[in-house]
């Protein structure tokens, strides 16, 4: 039983509810008081960037746009009509946490591939994937905040070959967008908050990400959103110790830079 029940099919919850959890999710953040003895970078840094928040806002909408489609379209090709009055069938729990993993394992190699490719293609990069990176100092409303191309093909088809891969209803669908739409968010949050279960489970981080998006790390931590296998394998995982500033906050600061 789920509280979308009788009001909502699964599919438009799908669809709807993870749009919403990264608004509701980010304006957490947002809403915070400044903490600055927990951030990663101080407010001025802000000044880095490159693209203005109402600008990033508009780009986050659009994407969600697309992705929105894109899901409608997914659910009415695989989504099979109940007979008569009958439920569709939830398989048990521990089926259902296995069909998370797989997803979140399908997603990671295609975020990291993908991702990876955006950086090594010149053409890629400066037409598409520089648009994400003109966020230099990352914060929790610009998470989705891409080249529409890029979104469609590293998120929305990412989630789409993650659904189809594990084999999970539109329900368990349900938990896990709106799940890995609050570990994206988080990972571009700027925020390391003691005891967030996002920053102690995941070595892949919001201090792991933020690496990622400082000009001596584009060439590292490529993978996104869940785990740093793909790095570590293939050899570009930058470690990092995470160090207290003097004037307050923290700093992801590389061990060694590789050649």
């Amino acid at each position: 039983m789920v509280f979308w029940e009788g009001y909502a099919s699964d599919e438009l919850m799908g669809t709807v509810l993870p749009l919403v959890v990264y608004w509701v999710y980010a304006g957490f953040y947002h809403l915070l008081p400044p903490l600055d003895h927990l951030r990663l970078h101080s407010r001025k840094e802000s000044s880095r960037n490159l693209v203005t928040m109402p600008t990033v806002i508009k780009g986050v909408l659009l994407q969600q746009g697309i992705q929105a489609s894109m899901a409608i379209l997914l659910f009415s090709i695989t989504s099979q009509k109940p007979s008569d009055d009958k439920n569709p069938v939830q398989p048990p729990l521990a089926m259902q946490l296995f069909q998370f993993v797989v997803a979140m394992l399908v997603m990671d190699t295609w975020q990291y591939f993908v991702h990876r490719l955006m950086h090594v293609n010149k053409f890629l990069y400066r037409h598409v994937h520089s648009h994400h990176h003109r966020l230099v100092v990352p914060y929790a409303f610009g998470a989705l905040y891409n080249h529409p191309l890029e979104g469609l093909l590293l998120d929305t088809v990412g989630g789409a070959l993650s659904f189809l891969a594990s084999g999970m209803t539109p329900r368990t669908a349900v938990f896990f967008f709106s799940f890995a739409t609050i570990k994206t968010v988080d990972d571009h949050c700027g925020i390391m908050i003691p005891g967030n279960p996002f920053h102690t489970i995941f070595r892949n981080n919001a201090a792991y990400h933020d690496i990622h998006h400082q000009l001596f790390g584009t060439k590292y931590n490529f993978s996104q959103p869940f785990f740093v296998m793909w790095d570590k394998i293939l050899g570009t995982h930058m470690p990092f110790n995470l160090e207290e500033r003097a004037e307050g906050g923290f700093e992801a600061r590389p061990l060694k830079l590789k050649e």
